[in-house]
């Protein structure tokens, strides 16, 4: 069954999954697109070309797939993807994308976007990332999948941020960060790696121990960052540190946080 309270708004051409709750002044624009069993607390807006997936959760003043930030925005039909089981808490808002940035924001599955974050156009955000309260993740960012952003940052237009890793509260990244990598400061500085995050999701000692060795090359070692990178990628066989390479040799629009740097 699905539960629609008599103040909200359902406009005409909008798709309601089966066993969705939409609470009270909820509005639901007609280009939406809701999975099975999502839940709209109240007072929630979603608009725009947007799809929410199952089992998703959206608390009261929270704004979803509203048209981007941006004024190089002219009015083109861009979307906003949100996978399943997600938790959007209060005042978060999630803007669509852009003609420009390839035209979707997009947003995994599991994560957790606290009070009054925001996700701006054209981000891709990747599985059972955490966005704590006030944060802001700017234009064209990639969040790789288990990612964690502390409260009061920013993350600045066109950044990666690597798989696993962790920024902490109050820091501003500008560069992007290694997979695993660890960011402290208020003008974001590479202070190490996730160990705590390592440790929790499992990972082997002898990949720690790789990774710990590999972060002290990438720091320490002869050549540019980028030459370090490639030399890791020839004598390490942990898919850890293959992630970082990986990530390292790969496309960016930015440089990035380095050890001590």
């Amino acid at each position: 069954m699905t539960a629609i309270h008599p103040s909200a708004i359902i406009e005409d051409g909008a798709s309601i999954g089966q066993g969705c709750e939409i609470g009270p002044f909820c509005v639901v624009g007609p280009d939406v697109v809701l999975g099975r069993n999502v839940t709209l607390k109240s007072h929630v807006v979603v608009t725009g070309d947007t799809e929410i997936g199952d089992e998703s959760v959206v608390f009261p003043f929270s704004v979803i797939g509203e048209i981007p930030q941006d004024l190089k925005f002219k009015g083109e039909k861009c979307r906003t993807i949100i996978g399943a089981r997600n938790r959007i808490r209060e005042h978060v808002t999630v803007n669509a994308g852009t003609e420009g940035g390839g035209g979707i924001t997009r947003i995994g599955d599991d994560g957790l976007f606290m009070a009054g974050c925001h996700i701006a156009h054209d981000a891709q955000v990747g599985n059972r990332v955490i966005i704590v309260n006030s944060s802001a993740v700017a234009g064209h960012c990639v969040l790789e999948d288990d990612v964690i952003v502390g409260g009061l940052s920013g993350l600045h237009q066109w950044v990666r941020i690597g798989k696993g890793a962790i920024i902490g509260a109050l820091s501003m990244v500008t560069n992007d960060v290694i997979p695993y990598g660890l960011v402290q400061a208020p003008r974001g500085e590479l202070d190490g790696l996730n160990l705590v995050g390592l440790k929790r999701s499992g990972v082997s000692r002898a990949d720690i121990t790789a990774l710990r060795a590999a972060f002290q090359m990438l720091a320490q070692g002869e050549g540019t960052f980028s030459e370090r990178a490639k030399r890791l990628g020839d004598e390490s066989d942990s898919d850890y540190v293959l992630d970082i390479v990986k990530f390292v040799t790969g496309d960016t629009h930015r440089s990035f946080l380095t050890p001590g740097g």
